[in-house]
């Protein structure tokens, strides 16, 4: 049954436009696919999103902060005794989060693999809530007299996204698969705890 496209919410369109995309692949799937699992056409579609490359942007943005952010906003917004413990749970999590989804929802991460060289925009919005969430943790970790007050707190938390990126940035997921990644992972954590703590 057709349904009139000004009664269609934004969040039908993103959810039919995410099946499509997880159903054909985010370089076969078209507006007009999207439009015909609403039962609309590809018209009333652009009239909410005036292409395809801010449709799946749009998808691609809920999609990180429903699987990516709301998780890691948990850890950094918990309450803790030991900020220097949770920033490394915090890292962790970020590289768990983005190899397991790289491996099990593999369409998906493929899109935002391709987003990030598409968009400039949500890249940077996306970064900015990790180094918020890095920084704010270590100006815990400051304040409780672990981590080292040395260098500003949002510069190490440059240095912590930035160093740790080979193991969660979407342009390494071919190496996540080889044997001992998760190990090199924990020995650079190691080296970088390091040289946060207060010595």
């Amino acid at each position: 049954m057709n349904k009139p496209g000004s009664f269609l919410s934004k969040t039908e369109i993103l959810d039919a436009a995410e099946h499509t995309l997880r159903r054909y692949g985010p370089d076969k799937a078209s507006v007009t696919d999207v439009a015909k699992l609403l039962g609309v056409s590809h018209g009333t579609l652009y009239r909410h999103f005036p292409s395809k490359a801010v449709l799946r942007e749009a998808v691609t943005e809920r999609w990180l902060e429903e699987r990516i952010v709301a998780p890691l906003s948990d850890i950094a917004g918990k309450p803790t005794a030991n900020a220097f413990k949770q920033l490394g749970d915090y890292i962790a999590k970020l590289v768990e989060l983005k190899q397991h989804y790289a491996a099990q929802d593999s369409e998906m991460f493929r899109m935002y693999a391709a987003v990030t060289e598409e968009s400039a925009e949500l890249v940077g919005v996306h970064i900015r809530k990790l180094l918020d969430h890095i920084a704010l943790l270590i100006a815990q970790g400051i304040e409780q007299g672990l981590i080292t007050g040395e260098i500003p707190a949002g510069v190490q938390a440059q240095s912590v996204l930035y160093g740790t990126a080979r193991f969660h940035h979407p342009a390494h997921a071919y190496e996540w698969r080889r044997p001992g990644v998760l190990q090199e992972f924990s020995n650079l954590w190691a080296l970088l705890e390091r040289g946060l703590s207060v010595q």
